[in-house]
Protein backbone atom coordinates (compact mmCIF):
# COMPACT_ATOMS: atom_id res chain seq x y z
CA UNK A 1 0.00 0.00 0.00
CA UNK A 2 1.27 3.49 -0.87
CA UNK A 3 2.26 5.60 2.13
CA UNK A 4 2.49 9.35 2.50
CA UNK A 5 6.28 9.11 2.30
CA UNK A 6 5.98 7.55 -1.16
CA UNK A 7 4.32 10.69 -2.55
CA UNK A 8 6.15 13.81 -3.76
CA UNK A 9 4.83 16.12 -1.04
CA UNK A 10 6.76 19.27 -0.10
CA UNK A 11 9.89 18.48 1.88
CA UNK A 12 8.90 20.92 4.63
CA UNK A 13 5.69 18.93 5.25
CA UNK A 14 7.40 15.57 5.72
CA UNK A 15 7.10 14.30 9.26
CA UNK A 16 4.32 16.74 10.13
CA UNK A 17 1.03 15.62 11.65
CA UNK A 18 -2.41 17.09 10.89
CA UNK A 19 -4.71 18.64 13.46
CA UNK A 20 -6.43 15.94 15.41
CA UNK A 21 -8.92 15.86 18.26
CA UNK A 22 -10.85 12.68 19.09
CA UNK A 23 -14.32 12.58 17.54
CA UNK A 24 -16.24 10.04 19.56
CA UNK A 25 -19.97 9.81 20.18
CA UNK A 26 -20.22 9.76 23.97
CA UNK A 27 -22.83 11.09 26.37
CA UNK A 28 -20.67 14.03 27.55
CA UNK A 29 -18.37 15.67 24.97
CA UNK A 30 -16.20 18.30 26.64
CA UNK A 31 -13.02 18.12 24.58
CA UNK A 32 -13.08 20.71 21.76
CA UNK A 33 -14.58 23.76 23.50
CA UNK A 34 -17.89 23.62 21.67
CA UNK A 35 -20.92 25.37 23.10
CA UNK A 36 -22.87 22.36 24.35
CA UNK A 37 -26.10 24.35 24.76
CA UNK A 38 -28.61 23.85 21.92
CA UNK A 39 -29.69 26.79 19.78
CA UNK A 40 -33.10 28.11 20.93
CA UNK A 41 -35.89 26.55 18.89
CA UNK A 42 -37.29 29.86 17.67
CA UNK A 43 -33.87 31.00 16.50
CA UNK A 44 -33.26 27.66 14.79
CA UNK A 45 -36.56 28.03 12.93
CA UNK A 46 -35.57 31.47 11.62
CA UNK A 47 -32.18 30.16 10.53
CA UNK A 48 -33.76 27.24 8.68
CA UNK A 49 -36.21 29.62 6.98
CA UNK A 50 -33.36 31.89 5.86
CA UNK A 51 -31.38 28.95 4.51
CA UNK A 52 -34.47 27.64 2.69
CA UNK A 53 -34.88 31.00 0.96
CA UNK A 54 -31.20 30.95 -0.03
CA UNK A 55 -31.57 27.46 -1.53
CA UNK A 56 -33.97 28.87 -4.13
CA UNK A 57 -31.09 30.87 -5.58
CA UNK A 58 -28.23 28.38 -5.41
CA UNK A 59 -28.18 28.08 -9.18
CA UNK A 60 -26.34 31.43 -9.01
CA UNK A 61 -23.03 32.18 -7.32
CA UNK A 62 -23.32 33.81 -3.89
CA UNK A 63 -22.52 37.44 -3.15
CA UNK A 64 -18.73 37.39 -3.47
CA UNK A 65 -18.43 40.29 -1.02
CA UNK A 66 -20.92 38.77 1.46
CA UNK A 67 -22.26 42.29 1.93
CA UNK A 68 -25.18 41.59 4.26
CA UNK A 69 -23.04 39.39 6.49
CA UNK A 70 -20.36 42.07 6.78
CA UNK A 71 -23.02 44.61 7.68
CA UNK A 72 -24.42 42.29 10.34
CA UNK A 73 -21.00 41.52 11.81
CA UNK A 74 -20.05 45.21 11.94
CA UNK A 75 -23.29 46.01 13.78
CA UNK A 76 -22.68 43.16 16.22
CA UNK A 77 -19.09 44.15 17.00
CA UNK A 78 -19.74 47.88 17.41
CA UNK A 79 -16.62 49.94 18.22
CA UNK A 80 -17.39 52.20 15.27
CA UNK A 81 -16.64 49.44 12.77
CA UNK A 82 -18.11 49.55 9.27
CA UNK A 83 -18.61 46.72 6.76
CA UNK A 84 -15.35 47.82 5.11
CA UNK A 85 -13.54 46.74 8.30
CA UNK A 86 -14.90 43.19 8.22
CA UNK A 87 -13.74 39.94 6.64
CA UNK A 88 -15.29 36.47 7.00
CA UNK A 89 -14.54 32.91 5.93
CA UNK A 90 -15.34 29.26 6.63
CA UNK A 91 -14.28 29.28 10.27
CA UNK A 92 -11.60 31.43 11.85
CA UNK A 93 -8.98 28.91 10.68
CA UNK A 94 -9.62 29.95 7.08
CA UNK A 95 -9.43 33.58 8.15
CA UNK A 96 -6.00 32.91 9.68
CA UNK A 97 -4.97 31.06 6.53
CA UNK A 98 -5.88 34.11 4.45
CA UNK A 99 -3.78 36.28 6.76
CA UNK A 100 -0.73 34.03 6.39
CA UNK A 101 -1.22 33.73 2.63
CA UNK A 102 -1.32 37.51 2.31
CA UNK A 103 1.34 38.54 4.82
CA UNK A 104 3.40 35.38 5.38
CA UNK A 105 4.68 32.67 3.07
CA UNK A 106 8.16 31.42 2.09
CA UNK A 107 10.94 33.59 3.48
CA UNK A 108 8.67 35.09 6.13
CA UNK A 109 8.00 34.18 9.76
CA UNK A 110 5.21 34.21 12.32
CA UNK A 111 5.87 34.37 16.06
CA UNK A 112 3.73 32.53 18.63
CA UNK A 113 3.89 31.90 22.36
CA UNK A 114 3.21 28.22 23.12
CA UNK A 115 1.38 26.56 24.59
CA UNK A 116 -1.12 28.21 22.29
CA UNK A 117 -3.71 27.28 19.67
CA UNK A 118 -2.26 24.30 17.78
CA UNK A 119 -3.66 25.39 14.41
CA UNK A 120 -1.46 28.49 14.37
CA UNK A 121 1.67 26.45 13.69
CA UNK A 122 -0.18 24.03 11.38
CA UNK A 123 -1.51 26.85 9.19
CA UNK A 124 1.98 28.38 9.19
CA UNK A 125 3.34 25.07 7.86
CA UNK A 126 0.63 24.87 5.22
CA UNK A 127 1.44 28.36 3.90
CA UNK A 128 5.21 27.91 4.00
CA UNK A 129 5.57 30.49 6.77
CA UNK A 130 8.36 29.81 9.29
CA UNK A 131 6.92 29.26 12.78
CA UNK A 132 9.07 30.73 15.54
CA UNK A 133 8.30 30.65 19.25
CA UNK A 134 9.07 32.46 22.47
CA UNK A 135 8.48 31.50 26.08
CA UNK A 136 5.66 32.69 28.29
CA UNK A 137 5.93 34.00 31.83
CA UNK A 138 4.91 31.92 34.85
CA UNK A 139 1.38 30.48 34.90
CA UNK A 140 1.25 30.84 31.10
CA UNK A 141 0.87 34.61 31.31
CA UNK A 142 2.37 37.22 29.01
CA UNK A 143 3.65 40.62 30.08
CA UNK A 144 4.18 43.60 27.82
CA UNK A 145 7.93 43.39 28.44
CA UNK A 146 8.10 39.68 27.57
CA UNK A 147 6.21 40.10 24.32
CA UNK A 148 8.07 43.22 23.21
CA UNK A 149 11.44 41.60 23.97
CA UNK A 150 10.56 38.48 21.94
CA UNK A 151 9.41 40.54 18.97
CA UNK A 152 12.53 42.69 19.01
CA UNK A 153 14.69 39.56 19.20
CA UNK A 154 12.95 37.51 16.49
CA UNK A 155 11.83 40.34 14.16
CA UNK A 156 8.91 38.31 12.77
CA UNK A 157 6.74 39.41 9.88
CA UNK A 158 3.59 38.41 11.80
CA UNK A 159 2.82 37.99 15.50
CA UNK A 160 -0.02 35.80 16.77
CA UNK A 161 -1.51 36.41 20.21
CA UNK A 162 -4.52 34.59 21.70
CA UNK A 163 -6.84 36.61 23.93
CA UNK A 164 -7.75 34.66 25.99
CA UNK A 165 -5.19 31.98 25.26
CA UNK A 166 -6.05 28.47 24.12
CA UNK A 167 -5.42 25.89 25.62
CA UNK A 168 -4.65 27.63 28.93
CA UNK A 169 -7.53 30.12 29.18
CA UNK A 170 -5.08 32.83 30.23
CA UNK A 171 -6.37 36.40 29.83
CA UNK A 172 -4.27 38.91 27.90
CA UNK A 173 -3.96 42.52 28.97
CA UNK A 174 -4.67 45.35 26.55
CA UNK A 175 -1.29 46.79 27.51
CA UNK A 176 0.37 43.64 26.14
CA UNK A 177 -1.39 44.04 22.79
CA UNK A 178 -0.36 47.71 22.63
CA UNK A 179 3.26 46.81 23.40
CA UNK A 180 3.24 44.07 20.78
CA UNK A 181 1.91 46.42 18.14
CA UNK A 182 4.47 49.09 18.94
CA UNK A 183 7.32 46.55 18.81
CA UNK A 184 6.50 44.92 15.48
CA UNK A 185 6.89 46.53 12.06
CA UNK A 186 4.66 43.81 10.61
CA UNK A 187 1.21 42.37 11.25
CA UNK A 188 -0.20 41.70 14.72
CA UNK A 189 -3.06 39.19 14.74
CA UNK A 190 -5.05 38.91 17.98
CA UNK A 191 -7.10 35.71 18.02
CA UNK A 192 -10.22 36.44 20.08
CA UNK A 193 -12.07 33.17 19.50
CA UNK A 194 -13.30 33.17 23.11
CA UNK A 195 -13.80 36.92 23.54
CA UNK A 196 -17.45 36.70 24.61
CA UNK A 197 -16.47 34.68 27.68
CA UNK A 198 -14.00 37.21 29.07
CA UNK A 199 -14.58 40.41 30.99
CA UNK A 200 -12.78 43.63 30.25
CA UNK A 201 -11.73 45.41 27.06
CA UNK A 202 -11.22 43.78 23.70
CA UNK A 203 -8.53 44.36 21.09
CA UNK A 204 -11.28 45.83 18.93
CA UNK A 205 -10.93 48.98 21.02
CA UNK A 206 -7.37 49.41 19.67
CA UNK A 207 -8.12 49.19 15.94
CA UNK A 208 -8.40 52.92 15.26
CA UNK A 209 -5.16 54.27 13.75
CA UNK A 210 -3.50 50.83 13.90
CA UNK A 211 -3.61 49.56 10.30
CA UNK A 212 -1.38 46.55 11.04
CA UNK A 213 -3.63 45.21 13.83
CA UNK A 214 -6.06 42.41 12.90
CA UNK A 215 -8.59 40.92 15.34
CA UNK A 216 -10.10 37.53 14.48
CA UNK A 217 -13.18 35.93 16.01
CA UNK A 218 -15.53 33.01 15.46
CA UNK A 219 -19.21 32.15 15.72
CA UNK A 220 -18.31 28.59 16.75
CA UNK A 221 -18.07 29.17 20.50
CA UNK A 222 -20.39 31.74 22.07
CA UNK A 223 -22.87 31.52 19.17
CA UNK A 224 -23.05 27.69 19.28
CA UNK A 225 -22.36 27.69 15.54
CA UNK A 226 -19.41 25.31 15.30
CA UNK A 227 -21.05 23.16 12.62
CA UNK A 228 -21.83 26.17 10.43
CA UNK A 229 -18.14 27.17 10.08
CA UNK A 230 -18.19 30.96 10.26
CA UNK A 231 -15.16 32.95 11.35
CA UNK A 232 -14.46 36.63 10.84
CA UNK A 233 -11.93 39.39 11.30
CA UNK A 234 -11.93 43.14 11.93
CA UNK A 235 -9.16 45.36 10.62
CA UNK A 236 -8.31 48.45 8.61
CA UNK A 237 -9.94 48.38 5.15
CA UNK A 238 -6.49 48.18 3.53
CA UNK A 239 -5.82 44.90 5.35
CA UNK A 240 -9.19 43.59 4.15
CA UNK A 241 -8.14 44.44 0.59
CA UNK A 242 -5.00 42.34 1.09
CA UNK A 243 -7.11 39.31 2.07
CA UNK A 244 -9.15 39.65 -1.13
CA UNK A 245 -5.98 38.89 -3.08
CA UNK A 246 -5.71 35.36 -1.69
CA UNK A 247 -9.27 34.19 -1.08
CA UNK A 248 -10.86 31.76 -3.49
CA UNK A 249 -13.76 33.15 -5.57
CA UNK A 250 -17.14 32.92 -3.85
CA UNK A 251 -15.54 31.25 -0.83
CA UNK A 252 -18.58 31.76 1.42
CA UNK A 253 -21.61 29.84 0.21
CA UNK A 254 -25.04 31.45 0.00
CA UNK A 255 -26.27 28.99 2.64
CA UNK A 256 -23.48 29.90 5.06
CA UNK A 257 -24.11 33.59 4.58
CA UNK A 258 -27.86 33.20 5.12
CA UNK A 259 -27.44 31.10 8.25
CA UNK A 260 -24.93 33.52 9.80
CA UNK A 261 -27.01 36.62 9.08
CA UNK A 262 -30.09 34.98 10.62
CA UNK A 263 -28.11 33.96 13.73
CA UNK A 264 -26.68 37.46 14.17
CA UNK A 265 -30.21 38.88 14.03
CA UNK A 266 -30.80 36.91 17.24
CA UNK A 267 -27.49 37.79 18.90
CA UNK A 268 -29.05 38.50 22.30
CA UNK A 269 -30.80 35.12 22.40
CA UNK A 270 -27.77 33.28 21.06
CA UNK A 271 -25.53 34.84 23.70
CA UNK A 272 -27.99 34.34 26.59
CA UNK A 273 -26.22 31.06 27.41
CA UNK A 274 -22.79 32.71 27.84
CA UNK A 275 -23.36 33.64 31.48
CA UNK A 276 -24.39 30.07 32.29
CA UNK A 277 -21.26 28.71 30.59
CA UNK A 278 -19.08 31.13 32.56
CA UNK A 279 -20.82 29.99 35.75
CA UNK A 280 -20.03 26.35 34.97
CA UNK A 281 -16.42 27.28 34.19
CA UNK A 282 -16.09 29.06 37.52
CA UNK A 283 -17.84 26.18 39.26
CA UNK A 284 -15.18 23.77 38.01
CA UNK A 285 -12.38 26.13 38.99
CA UNK A 286 -13.84 26.25 42.50
CA UNK A 287 -14.44 22.50 42.76
CA UNK A 288 -11.23 21.05 41.31
CA UNK A 289 -8.89 21.95 44.22
CA UNK A 290 -11.01 19.89 46.63
CA UNK A 291 -10.47 16.93 44.31
CA UNK A 292 -6.71 17.41 44.45
CA UNK A 293 -6.20 19.25 41.17
CA UNK A 294 -4.89 22.72 40.33
CA UNK A 295 -7.05 24.70 37.90
CA UNK A 296 -5.64 27.71 36.09
CA UNK A 297 -7.44 31.01 35.79
CA UNK A 298 -9.61 31.00 32.68
CA UNK A 299 -11.31 33.75 30.70
CA UNK A 300 -12.60 31.25 28.12
CA UNK A 301 -15.23 28.49 28.08
CA UNK A 302 -12.85 25.80 29.34
CA UNK A 303 -10.54 25.02 32.23
CA UNK A 304 -6.96 23.74 32.13
CA UNK A 305 -6.11 21.90 35.32
CA UNK A 306 -2.81 20.55 36.59
CA UNK A 307 -1.73 18.16 39.30
CA UNK A 308 -2.54 15.14 37.12
CA UNK A 309 0.04 12.40 37.69
CA UNK A 310 -1.10 10.31 34.72
CA UNK A 311 -3.16 12.35 32.25
CA UNK A 312 -3.61 9.39 29.91
CA UNK A 313 -5.01 7.20 32.68
CA UNK A 314 -7.46 9.88 33.80
CA UNK A 315 -8.48 10.57 30.19
CA UNK A 316 -9.14 6.88 29.54
CA UNK A 317 -10.99 6.36 32.82
CA UNK A 318 -13.34 9.26 32.09
CA UNK A 319 -13.77 8.07 28.51
CA UNK A 320 -14.81 4.66 29.82
CA UNK A 321 -17.65 6.46 31.60
CA UNK A 322 -18.70 8.23 28.41
CA UNK A 323 -16.97 11.53 29.23
CA UNK A 324 -14.59 12.99 26.66
CA UNK A 325 -12.14 15.73 27.71
CA UNK A 326 -8.80 16.78 26.16
CA UNK A 327 -5.17 15.88 26.71
CA UNK A 328 -3.47 18.91 25.15
CA UNK A 329 0.04 17.60 25.65
CA UNK A 330 1.01 19.79 28.60
CA UNK A 331 2.71 17.55 31.18
CA UNK A 332 0.47 16.68 34.16
CA UNK A 333 -2.46 18.68 32.76
CA UNK A 334 -5.84 18.08 31.16
CA UNK A 335 -8.41 20.47 29.70
CA UNK A 336 -12.19 20.34 30.01
CA UNK A 337 -14.87 22.41 28.30
CA UNK A 338 -17.49 24.15 30.41
CA UNK A 339 -20.75 22.51 29.42
CA UNK A 340 -24.25 22.56 30.82
CA UNK A 341 -24.97 22.25 34.53
CA UNK A 342 -25.77 18.57 34.08
CA UNK A 343 -22.60 17.89 32.08
CA UNK A 344 -20.46 19.67 34.65
CA UNK A 345 -22.02 17.61 37.44
CA UNK A 346 -21.37 14.36 35.57
CA UNK A 347 -17.72 15.32 34.98
CA UNK A 348 -17.01 16.43 38.56
CA UNK A 349 -18.76 13.41 40.06
CA UNK A 350 -16.76 11.06 37.83
CA UNK A 351 -13.50 12.78 38.70
CA UNK A 352 -14.36 12.48 42.40
CA UNK A 353 -15.05 8.75 41.99
CA UNK A 354 -11.69 8.28 40.29
CA UNK A 355 -9.99 9.86 43.28
CA UNK A 356 -12.02 7.78 45.71
CA UNK A 357 -10.99 4.65 43.82
CA UNK A 358 -7.34 5.15 44.71
CA UNK A 359 -6.30 8.69 43.80
CA UNK A 360 -5.96 7.76 40.14
CA UNK A 361 -4.19 10.56 38.33
CA UNK A 362 -3.61 12.79 41.33
CA UNK A 363 -0.07 13.91 42.03
CA UNK A 364 1.35 13.54 45.52
CA UNK A 365 1.42 16.80 47.49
Amino acid sequence: MTSLNDLPIRDDLRGKTPYGAPQEHVRVQLNVNENTHPIPEGVATDIVTAVARAVLGVNRYPDREFTELRESLAAYLGHGLAPENIWAANGSNEVLQHVLQAFGGPGRSVLGFPPTYSMHSIIADGTGTRWVTAERDTDYRLSAATVASAIERERPDIVFLCSPNNPTGTPLGIDVIEAAYDATPGILLVDEAYAEFQDGPTALSLLADRPRLLVSRTMSKAFAFAGARVGYLAADPAAIDALRLVRLPYHLSALTQAAAVAALAHADEMLAMVDDIKAQRDRMIAALPALGYTPHESAANFVLFGGVADPHAVFESLFAEGILIRDVGIPNHLRVTAGTDAETTIFLDALARLGAAGDLGRMAP
